[in-house]
């Protein structure tokens, strides 16, 4: 009989009997966190034999191709599936419509050649915006009043997403919020023969502050005004689940929720109601916190990570973005 016991105790439910030990902990677990749900953002950038901390965003890194192959080696022998590969555009190829994105000869585009040369089963997912590529650092094509036009945004994304696909993409994932672009992008794609190509549709990807080191890594943050009309307003989950049913109409294959961590009750909902793959993105402003607060001695770095990804997976997501992707794989692996 335990110590605490009594021979008159009316206690018959007793939930604690399966908390005692670790053993019986992991038995009755109910959500997992494996390397498999983890796909890896990274940065690429021009030159040779560089690697560039980023400063908002500790333990992550700006790569040269040749730094960032050996990097992808290492982490695809970790058991890490896939990358979301990002560019570093030089001002010098930055204008007012982005037209270095569609560049068959550009950073993405050799990059993904020389990635699926190197380590061909990794999945590749490159980044379908302007964001990187204009002047202006928004995500669409600017007219002279200030106004973000959407159908001619759309072309060029077309445009985009089509050479990514003849460099080798695995996935393209429009990340623009601008209207049709998933239903364009699918029909281009398949009348040019990439009918295996798949789609990652930021489909309910919200106008956040959490994005600011992320705009620093890439120096994308907008020049003028904000992203509000088009990126969603944080009030809204209606408004998400039409956002989700549209680019599933239109072809999607995954779609995402981003950010994760002030979103949770978003990715339940889209989990509830597609019976398609969900990812969540756990972006730079959450990844952020975590190392700012670590660094502080504040918390246990380690255990919070893995509460907080665990966190997304309970939530819903089948797939999370995260730059802790390399943390946690070794401490998985551990």
């Amino acid at each position: 009989m335990s110590s605490d016991s009594t021979a008159t105790s009316t206690i018959t439910k007793r939930p604690r009997r399966l908390r005692r030990t670790e053993t019986l902990r992991r038995m009755v677990r109910e959500t997992s966190l494996t390397v498999d749900d983890l796909i890896y953002p990274m940065f690429v950038m021009e030159g040779e034999q560089q690697k560039v901390e980023i400063a908002s965003m500790p333990g992550c890194y700006r790569f040269t191709l040749d730094l960032l192959l050996n990097e992808i080696t290492e982490v695809y022998k970790l058991g890490i599936g896939a990358i979301a590969l990002f560019p570093v555009i030089a001002e010098s190829k930055k204008d007012d419509t982005g037209s270095e994105s569609y560049n068959a000869l550009g950073l993405v585009q050799q990059t993904v050649k020389a990635i699926k040369q190197a380590v061909p089963d990794i999945v590749v997912i490159t980044d379908v915006a302007l964001d990187p590529f204009t002047t202006h650092g928004h995500d669409g094509i600017v007219n002279e009043n200030g106004v973000i036009l959407n159908d001619p945004t759309v072309e060029v994304l077309v445009k985009m997403a089509l050479s990514q696909a003849e460099a080798g993409s695995d996935m393209v994932a429009p990340s623009d919020m601008m209207d049709g672009r998933v239903g364009a992008i699918r029909k281009a794609l398949d009348e040019a023969g990439y009918i295996d190509t798949r789609i990652l549709a930021y489909s309910a990807k919200y106008a956040s502050a959490y994005y600011g080191p992320f705009r620093d890594a890439l120096s994308s943050a907008p020049k003028f005004g904000d992203k509000k009309t088009y990126q969603m307003d944080a009030a809204n989950a209606k408004e998400a689940i039409k956002e989700v049913a549209l680019d599933i109409a239109e072809g999607a294959d995954i779609v995402m929720v981003k950010p994760a961590l002030a979103y949770l009750d978003i990715i339940r909902q889209v989990k509830d109601y597609t019976n398609i793959p969900v990812a969540a993105y756990n972006v730079s402003g959450e990844y952020a916190m975590i190392k700012a607060a670590a660094q502080n001695g504040w918390i246990d770095e380690k255990k919070v990570i893995l509460e907080t990804l665990l966190s997304i997976k309970r939530a819903g997501a089948d797939l999370i973005l995260t730059y802790f992707a390399k943390e946690v794989a070794l401490m998985l692996h551990k």
